[in-house]
């Protein structure tokens, strides 16, 4: 899901910047007084006497953006349940990482504007822009690694959920209780209706709308509506029999095509996914390539002109917004990222080193969609609305370039990040970096004639059918000896790393491949409830110590990667990299000719 994510939101980012630059261009036309006057044109609905108008940009802003914070509250709503924000070690650094990319940048631009006219704006620069973040990652940082890409998605799904709720909280005026009782009932039935298991969309969707405009009407900003709606629907792993009953319908469809098989067939692969998921492949293109343009085209025209700079350039508000996105989000995130790791709170995804975390801090200073937003909420006067646009503009850029640098000088030093020009065709090495230790978990005799390293994830389904094959192979050649080095892939598999720490807590009480061939017995079942489970079995503390746990893992998996492994499972025959197939006989005669050979 993060890469689907990823690549929809980096995908959309020229059409972002593309309406960005129309908007600021026609702003700046001989026809600019048409812009205003387009995005002011009203439009609405009338029932007999009862009429309900907006004007194009309300509608916009108020309307298809609610839309936008729905999508954030789906992949909320998977993250939490079954994608990386379920393990609260890797949820922890991000979490507070953006919670500190929000109150640093807030308290930079209210110490150049509490007490002024502009203090109200604080929440401009809070905001991340992910669309653009991950966009520029792709473009200067293409080799970059994935866990890069996994901690900044999760550090913006947790800043848009703040975000929503400084809006909701501090940028609402004028309550109407009438509104407010209305919209309370009508999310009551929404849940009702959830609660009950009717699956039926129009009825979602009237009382979706039906919320919306008592949202509205009430003083409440209506993002909120979305948010709240796309947190409810229903996420789920595909269970076993959905799997099977699909699998069912296919094959029927498959021995006799037909009309009537065809459409139970694609019912029942419908089913089997949760509804979260398929709205998000539904919505994700709308929104990144419609719903988030339309609205850069709506709010980012402001005039570029000598007065309108001159002012901007002395201008409190102007200054605390740029500010606040260029050194108060670095600091905000740095800061935020440093404190749980030095308090051992968390852990970060994949092996990142501070060269790559601080280009990521930079970058996210790009404060964009949200940030204009809040300017729409927090400022009436147009001319303070022109400056704080500008301010975001300027951070943005300065962001972007700062992160450019940081990430140019990785490059310079020789760290992971490079860019692909520059970087020669891969020539992966055959060998075992480091030969096996007494610190290593063994299975089988220590003067065995052929030893086999196997390089694995708890999480990773290929490993999973590996297991009984290797069971196989060591109970035919009693001299033949297995042993397991750690391997998790975290963007992939959000579970393998808690696996991996219960494992080397079980290590220390000395019952590793106990816990081993539990793990890889139930590779559907790994939540931190399932690993105290297994733990409590086998009378072991899960996660006595994950700073020294995890170092042991960061041990193997710097080993691997000298080695070449760059997937699970990789297996070392002797020494030398594996290459043949993962079945019973291809690793059985690899073996044999070893053993022929000592």
């Amino acid at each position: 899901m993060l890469r689907a994510f990823f690549r929809t939101e980096a995908g959309s980012t020229s059409v972002l910047l593309g309406a960005t630059l129309l908007a600021l261009v026609w702003a700046n036309s001989p026809w600019s007084a048409t812009y205003e006057a387009f995005w002011h044109i009203p439009m609405g609905l009338s029932f007999g006497d009862a009429v309900f108008s907006l004007d194009l940009r309300h509608w916009v802003n108020d309307g298809l953006m609610a839309l936008f914070f729905f999508l954030i509250g789906l992949e909320a709503s998977y993250e939490v349940r079954l994608g990386q924000l379920q393990d609260r070690r890797l949820l922890a650094v991000p979490a507070l990482a953006a919670f500190g990319g929000m109150i640093v940048p807030a308290a930079v631009y209210l110490a150049l504007n509490a007490g002024g006219p502009g203090a109200g704006g604080w929440g401009v620069p809070i905001a991340t822009d992910t669309a653009f973040v991950l966009g520029l990652l792709a473009v200067v940082g293409a080799r970059c690694p994935e866990p890069l890409r996994a901690f900044l998605l999760t550090l913006a799904i947790v800043d848009d959920v703040l975000a929503i709720i400084i809006i909701a909280v501090f940028y609402t005026r004028d309550l109407s209780v009438i509104a407010l009782v209305v919209a309370a009932v009508l999310l009551a039935a929404i849940m009702t209706l959830r609660w009950l298991r009717i699956w039926r969309a129009p009825a979602y969707i009237v009382l979706g709308f039906g919320l919306w405009v008592a949202t509205l009407e009430s003083g409440v900003h209506p993002t909120l509506v979305g948010i709240a709606l796309g947190v409810l629907v229903f996420v789920y792993a595909p269970s076993e029999y959905k799997l099977l009953a699909a699998g069912e319908a296919v094959q029927g469809l498959t021995s006799d095509p037909n009309a009537r098989a065809a459409r139970e067939a694609a019912r029942k692969v419908r089913m089997a996914v949760s509804v979260n998921e398929r709205l998000q492949l539904q919505l994700q293109p709308w929104s990144a390539y419609v719903i988030v343009p339309l609205f850069a085209l709506a709010n980012a025209g402001v005039r570029l002109d000598a007065e309108t700079l001159r002012q901007a350039a002395t201008s409190p508000v102007t200054i605390g917004v740029a500010a606040g996105l260029l050194l108060g989000k670095f600091a905000g995130i740095s800061l935020g990222t440093w404190l749980p790791l030095r308090l051992g709170w968390g852990l970060l995804p994949g092996n990142l080193v501070w060269g790559q975390l601080l280009g990521g801090a930079a970058v996210s200073g790009i404060g964009f969609t949200v940030s204009l937003f809040i300017v729409d909420l927090a400022f009436t006067d147009p001319d303070v609305q022109a400056q704080a646009k500008i301010g975001i503009l300027a951070g943005s850029l300065l962001s972007a370039l700062t992160g450019w640098i940081v990430f140019r000088l990785a490059w310079d030093r020789g760290g992971v990040c490079a860019p692909p020009e520059a970087e020669p065709e891969e020539e992966l090495p055959v060998l075992l970096a480091e030969p096996v230790g007494p610190d290593d978990h063994v299975r089988g005799p220590a003067d065995a004639k052929v030893t086999i390293v196997e390089y694995g994830d708890f999480e990773c389904p290929y490993c999973g059918r590996l297991e009984p094959i290797l069971d196989e192979l060591l109970r035919k050649h009693p001299d033949v000896r297995l042993v397991f080095r750690h391997f998790p892939l975290r963007t992939l598999h959000p579970r393998a790393m808690a696996a991996a720490l219960v494992s080397e807590a079980a290590a220390g009480k000395g019952r590793f491949w106990e816990m081993h061939d539990v793990l890889f017995a139930n590779q559907r079942f790994l939540t931190d409830a399932d690993l105290g489970r297994y733990a409590a079995e086998l009378d072991v503390e899960p996660f006595p110590d994950v700073p020294a746990q995890a170092a042991r893992i960061a041990r193997d998996e710097e080993s691997g990667r000298a080695g070449g492994v760059r997937g699970t499972p990789t297996l070392f025959v002797n020494g030398v990299r594996y290459q043949g197939g993962l079945d019973l006989v291809s690793i059985t005669r690899a073996v044999e000719e070893q053993e022929q050979s000592v």
